[in-house]
């Protein structure tokens, strides 16, 4: 298989009564697994600008997937293919596919742009098409595509976004109390920080509850926790949902 690695990016595929974004990308992903066409390393939630000229559905944030495929050719049909059929009705969707080689410094500062800019999707298509990028707008008034090229930009700089899926794992079925040397040896995380930055050890333990979202920092797959109350049975439990959210906008 192609060890060049695909950066996937979606944006607006929802509407108010629907499955959001994420919903979306996950879904993307098993059937890019399940049908054999590629291996996705992880999905990323990037949170983009809110601003009120800005027609986003609810939280304004798109989706990158990380792909090992042998095919872009064929990707790039399967994907555009299943958003067309799976988006929600009303949905402005957009989609961006770009080998690791053509995600440069201009595709990133997009990203950055993305997130405290208001954008517009003619200096998206001029942008993906100088640097031999995969663009394009499928439904509606197609401005997703300035969130699906934002997703690429921000995944590769290695520090944005939270993970929403790893190494072909739904996040959402993790579960339970775990020593960080066993968590880590899952090899769905790479390093486990605390929030006020204290070492935990191999045999301490991490009660992960019920939202397990790693933030992607200095491009590794990092789990955040906090001290417990409970040291009975767990010196540790995954940040708050609030914390996570804060570090990962």
């Amino acid at each position: 298989m192609d060890n060049t690695c695909i950066y996937i990016g979606i944006d607006d595929t929802d509407n108010k009564e629907s499955r959001g974004t994420g919903f979306r990308a996950r879904k993307m992903a098993s059937l890019i697994v399940n049908e054999k066409i590629g291996k996705v390393i992880s999905i990323t939630r990037h949170q983009l600008f809110i601003d009120p000229r800005i027609p986003y559905t609810s939280q304004n944030s798109s989706a990158c997937l990380e792909v090992y495929a042998e095919d872009v050719e064929f990707l790039k049909v399967f994907c555009s293919r299943f958003l067309l059929e799976d988006s929600a009705v009303g949905s402005d969707v957009g989609l961006c596919i770009a080998k690791e080689k053509q995600v440069n410094d201009e595709i990133i500062n997009w990203g950055k742009k993305a997130k405290n800019t208001f954008l517009v999707k003619q200096d998206a298509y001029l942008l993906a098409q100088n640097n031999n990028i995969y663009l394009k707008g499928l439904t509606g008034t197609k401005d997703g595509i300035i969130g699906a090229l934002a997703a690429v930009g921000l995944r590769f700089s290695g520090n944005d976004g939270r993970f929403i899926w790893i190494e072909d794992k739904n996040l959402r079925e993790l579960n339970g109390i775990f020593q960080a040397g066993v968590l880590l040896n899952l090899n769905v995380i790479n390093q486990i920080e605390s929030v006020v930055n204290k070492i935990i050890t191999n045999s301490e333990r991490i009660f992960l509850g019920n939202w397990v979202r790693p933030v992607l920092i200095n491009n590794k797959r990092t789990l955040i926790v906090e001290k417990s109350n409970n040291i009975n049975n767990y010196e540790w439990k995954v940040a708050s949902k609030d914390y996570i959210k804060s570090i990962s906008q």
